[in-house]
């Protein structure tokens, strides 16, 4: 299990260069404007976060399946954890609120990659009401269905790329795109 506090136990034996590349991409994936602007994705900071999560849980899922990446998991997770922190702090959040703000972060990944892993190992069918619910706010079905794909097929993308270059920062999304999108 993932902890988000993880880093003040023990010592991160990842490398932080290896652990911000990852990172990096999935925050840049998640902020293409493509999903805003036509996918429907809310252009909000909750809408950024639902997607910064999606890919986070997608980056997470495929590198849990890499022998010996438990360490670069967990470093990665706790990277996300710095950043929302940061985050807070940047937005006049107030020391006494972080900690629980930080605990609401850590109940919305966990709640959503739990309905993500479950729509995926019931074969994927529940993934487009589980983006829609999470990410749609239940609205735009049509969107939700996109999204999936997307997902689904970004997914594919990752289980193909090699272990020994996702273990050295070499993490690649596919491009969004609406062909093939279309429900």
């Amino acid at each position: 299990m993932l902890w988000p506090f993880n880093h003040f136990r023990k010592p991160r034996l990842a490398a932080r260069g290896t652990i911000e590349a990852i990172y990096g991409t999935i925050v840049t994936q998640a902020r293409e404007p493509l999903f805003y602007r036509d996918l429907g994705v809310p252009d909000t900071v909750n809408g950024r976060f639902d997607l910064l999560l999606l890919h986070l849980w997608m980056a997470l899922h495929r590198l849990r399946s890499v022998a010996d990446a438990g360490e670069l998991v967990q470093a990665l997770f706790d990277r996300f954890c710095e950043d929302m922190d940061a985050n807070l702090r940047e937005m006049g959040v107030g020391d006494l609120a972080v900690p629980k703000r930080m605990q609401a972060f850590g109940e919305a990944f966990y709640g959503r990659a739990a309905a993500y892993d479950q729509a995926v190992a019931a074969g994927g069918e529940g993934l487009a009401p589980a983006i829609g619910k999470n990410i749609l706010d239940g609205r735009d079905p049509d969107n939700a269905r996109r999204l999936a794909a997307y997902a689904q097929t970004a997914m594919a993308g990752l289980a193909a790329q090699d272990d020994a270059a996702l273990l050295g920062g070499s993490l690649r999304f596919p491009a969004p795109q609406l062909q093939g999108l279309e429900t």
